[in-house]
């Protein structure tokens, strides 16, 4: 797959610049090494805030959508060119599927290929208050976007916020996440390669600890910060950036749940929910990690799950026969091997996951409980492990869906059109899928309530968040 150790700097003002000495990537999968990375520092991340806050400033990026498109349509044909080399960098650095890491590749492609198109018709509103007497309502770009990307989607992740970012004119900062840097090293030779990004437009600081990404918050040259990650950190950026009242979009953690009624199709619901509990090893913030069942088929939904969930084959993403690839690292692999233990204490091990004989590997497990105030059903556990609890009735079904503090995907299993309208206008979410878990592409706006976030990426609105509305009043007969 990878013949050679590859290096991944950083990237400011069209420049390749080392780090603070290196650091090493590997693979969850087996251990080897992979790469090294030259880790930014404070110092570096101001350095690329002033190169973005300067192209912002002095040239006309801003007011130049027809450019803009141009650079995101470029970026859409270089990912694709390079989509198998990307995909299997994801593989080797990320642990997951390799058809999991093409899917996302392509959904990166979608994603700049689509904010390409919206560029171009970023609309604002005139209004007449009195005759003679006119106010237009601009939309133009916020400034500066930091962006932070977390490791399990390390491209799509990427790309849904930097598109938007682009289109409406903004210069931007990235951090990539420390686990997967070389994949974000070669998405950036695609930017590096697009013949009409203007330098300075597009600058990315590795990070190793929290300090750049400390610097970034603390900025007062950003004006935006969109991050993608755990709730605990987006609360951690909230009160940083307080200082300076920036701009936040934030994509935190999930706990979604699945209702399952007693008159949903059970086959399709099993084959649904597997792939949505597993995908990525459960390492993605919308994977359905609870099953609320109807108590009337618990009994033959487990048994049906329990099957599906065994005969899941957990190995290497580059090897065709595996049906679920590897947690990022091991020390998430223990994570998961203490979570397991304490389901068993607190309600009923239905299936226990187990290590393989190398790698960063678990699979899946599933544990019935009925105690909602247990952290584990509170908490988002981030892994291939799924919590069975049981309802008597759609009241209880939506209370308990609306139990955790968690408000960004859930997914409804019902052949009752009516009760689907009701339950997912009930359930507090972001995204409700009905009779299906986990669709996910760039028109469609996804986000959440409570603890799950602020703002919306993908969609129309995935813009708002760069944009600000500036009002310009003309009086008659001033001018």
């Amino acid at each position: 797959m990878l013949a050679h150790l590859l290096n991944a700097d950083n990237y400011i003002n069209g420049e390749w610049i080392a780090g603070s000495g290196t650091a090493e990537s590997t693979n969850p999968a087996d251990g080897s090494v992979l790469g090294h990375y030259g880790p930014g520092t404070a110092a570096l991340a101001d350095q690329a805030v002033a190169v973005a806050r300067e192209t912002f400033d002095q040239t006309g990026w801003a007011a130049s959508p027809r450019l803009r498109a141009a650079v995101l349509f470029e970026l859409a044909d270089r990912l694709e060119a390079a989509r198998d080399e990307i995909a299997d960098l994801i593989v080797a650095e990320n642990g997951k599927l390799r058809r999991e890491a093409l899917g996302e590749t392509m959904g990166a492609i979608s994603e700049a290929r689509y904010y390409g198109g919206l560029a171009r018709t970023i609309l604002g509103r005139t209004i007449e208050t009195a005759p003679g007497n006119f106010s237009t309502m601009n939309r133009e770009a916020a400034g500066v976007a930091a962006i932070i990307v977390p490791w399990n989607a390390p491209v799509t992740l990427l790309v849904r916020s930097l598109g938007p970012a682009l289109a409406a004119g903004c210069t931007v900062v990235i951090k990539p996440a420390p686990q997967t840097p070389l994949v974000h090293h070669r998405v950036m030779r695609c930017l590096h390669d697009c013949p009409s990004l203007p330098k300075g437009v597009v600058n990315s600081v590795n990070e190793y600890g929290t300090e750049v990404g400390e610097a970034l918050v603390a900025s007062d040259a950003v004006d935006v910060i969109s991050f993608t990650g755990s709730s605990a950190t987006g609360k951690r950026i909230m009160a940083g950036a307080a200082k300076t009242l920036k701009r936040l979009s934030l994509e935190l953690g999930g706990k979604a749940p699945a209702v399952i009624f007693e008159d949903a199709d059970l086959d399709a619901a099993v084959r649904e929910l597997t792939g949505g509990a597993l995908v990525m090893a459960g390492q993605i913030c919308v994977a359905a990690t609870r099953f609320l069942v109807h108590r009337s088929i618990e009994r033959d939904f487990t048994a049906r799950m329990t099957a599906a969930f065994s005969a899941v084959r957990t190995g290497p993403g580059a090897d065709p026969q595996s049906q679920m690839g590897s947690l990022i690292d091991l020390t998430n692999q223990s994570r998961i091997a203490r979570i397991i233990e304490q389901a068993a204490d607190e309600g009923e091990l239905i299936l226990r996951g187990r290590t393989l004989d190398r790698g960063a590997f678990m699979t899946p497990s599933l544990f019935r409980i009925d105690n909602t105030a247990s952290e584990l059903v509170q908490q988002e556990l981030f892994g291939p492990i799924v919590s069975i609890e049981t309802f008597e009735d759609e009241k209880e079904a939506v209370t308990k869906a609306n139990a955790t503090r968690y408000g960004l995907a859930a997914s409804v299993f019902t052949h009752d059109l009516s009760r689907a309208t009701r339950v997912s206008r009930a359930i507090r979410a972001g995204t409700i899928w009905l009779n299906c878990h986990g669709r996910l592409f760039a028109e469609g706006e996804t986000g959440g309530y409570r603890h799950s976030g602020l703002g919306r990426l993908h969609g129309p609105e995935g813009l708002n968040d760069f944009l600000e509305t500036k009002h310009v009043y003309l009086e008659a007969g001033v001018v």
